[in-house]
């Protein structure tokens, strides 16, 4: 894929004239990561932003005990590290390619000139921010308003929405799921083998199927 093309994806730049996806096109750097190889580390300066063409880009933080707490994960189409890039500080977190990952890097310097001279630009990037603060707002409830079950079932039931179907495969090892949840392997396992012998969902490897999607939804929006 080219690097117009790839721009195109990203989708906080949806809607923008075909010159515009040019010049952002001009200034953007195609880069390959491989599994396991950092984009950016904590608290460096965020010298640009990146967005995948292909792979997925896990954002995580290290307790000072070595425990990993993932914040998101990013597939093709979708942007991060803008934030810290235009507020000119450092990143506050990892960036990691889960999987030979090939990204487009956007310098700072660059692009902040292009949001200078663009409004429309300058809109749609306000409007991805905004987006971005309800994920966070949503991820905090997750976290700290749910029981790990609630946590767990509302995941399946994401995988479930973005797969479109009753029968997904996982899209993480369960050991970053249990990360991502702000929970332990072994508790994430645990929950699976409730929900299973519950007759709510099948296991078959990574594969998963709701079988009771209600009884599902029921416990994800315990504790609400």
């Amino acid at each position: 894929m080219d690097k117009l093309s790839a721009v195109k994806m990203i989708n906080f730049f949806e809607g923008l004239p075909n010159e515009k996806f040019k010049k952002l096109a001009e200034i953007s750097h195609i880069k390959t990561f491989n599994k396991g190889e950092l984009l950016f580390e904590a608290d460096v300066h965020a010298h640009g932003f990146f967005a995948p063409i292909t792979g997925r880009v896990k954002i995580f933080r290290t307790s000072p005990s070595g425990k990993e707490q993932i914040l998101h994960i990013f597939g093709p189409g979708e942007a991060f590290g803008e934030v810290p890039v235009f507020e000119g500080g450092t990143f506050p977190a990892h960036g990691q390619a889960i999987e030979k990952c090939k990204a487009l890097f956007f310098p700072r310097n660059d692009f902040e000139k292009m949001i200078k001279d663009d409004p429309d630009l300058a809109m749609k990037m306000m409007a991805m921010l905004s987006q971005r603060l309800r994920i966070l707002v949503n991820k905090i409830d997750e976290l700290s308003l749910k029981e790990a079950p609630s946590r767990v079932a509302s995941y399946l039931l994401l995988l479930r929405s973005s797969q479109d179907s009753d029968t997904f495969k996982l899209d993480l090892p369960k050991g970053q799921i249990a990360f991502y949840l702000g929970t332990i392997q072994e508790t994430l396992s645990r929950i699976f083998k409730r929900l299973t012998e519950d007759e709510i969902i099948e296991i078959d490897g990574k594969e998963i199927t709701i079988i009771d999607r209600n009884r599902l939804e029921t416990l994800a929006n315990e504790g609400r």
